[in-house]
């Protein structure tokens, strides 16, 4: 086991907000197969990234859980407004997102995540730190994104909240996204920790609190 391990703290969406990802997952897998939408690659809105110390994963989730109790989950809100994707440096395609716009509520929960998990954080992960397939090389992008999510990525104009839906051609996506999009309304179900895979991927359950409506 690795010393230090990538998580990821983000929303579950709801049903409906799913079935949506799930219509462009089948989309654009006709561009790029192979990204499926399933157990093992969650459809999820991150909130925040972090390498944090593996002996700490319990005192982590406490953290977080402390601060879920004390968040108006409701006040939150988030709407997919886009199709766009993400240039990682890839030849010809990138990972294809559901762009999502947040108010000061979200904005304000993430920084008491980060305040809140900070204790725990440790510089320094390597691949170690994620879920590998067999054979599977961790891209270096992925591991400086995490790294660098504080600052980066957080607050307002610097977070870029999406639901990840697979990866296309540059070409494809050309046409995808430049077609009317209904916007819509993500409703979050729970808040999790999973365990980071390859370019991002909500790849194994580690701790969730499933919220009531």
């Amino acid at each position: 086991m690795s010393d230090l391990t990538a998580i990821d703290v983000l929303i579950d969406p709801d049903e409906a907000a799913l079935a949506r990802a799930r219509e462009v997952n089948a989309r654009v897998l006709k561009s790029m197969p192979g990204w499926v939408l399933d157990d093992t690659h969650q459809p999820h809105i991150t909130t925040l990234q972090r390498y944090v110390r593996t002996g700490d994963l319990d005192q982590v989730y406490d953290a977080i859980e402390q601060t879920v109790a004390a968040t108006d989950i409701a006040a939150l809100s988030y709407q997919a407004v886009r199709i766009t994707h993400a240039d990682w440096g890839f030849p010809g395609y990138g990972p294809t997102v559901l762009l999502v716009d947040v108010d000061s509520h979200v904005l304000a929960f993430q920084a008491a995540l980060v305040a809140a998990v900070a204790p725990f954080v440790e510089a320094g992960g390597t691949a170690a730190a994620f879920v590998t397939d067999p054979g599977e090389t961790i891209e270096p992008t992925i591991i400086d994104w995490v790294e660098a999510y504080v600052p980066n990525q957080i607050g307002e104009g610097k977070y870029l909240p999406h639901i990840t839906v697979g990866v296309a051609k540059f070409d494809d996506l050309k046409i995808i996204e430049a077609e009317p999009f209904d916007a819509f309304d993500v409703h979050p179900t729970s808040i999790s920790v999973y365990h980071l895979g390859n370019n991002g991927t909500a790849r194994k359950l580690l701790k969730t609190w499933p919220l009531t409506t």
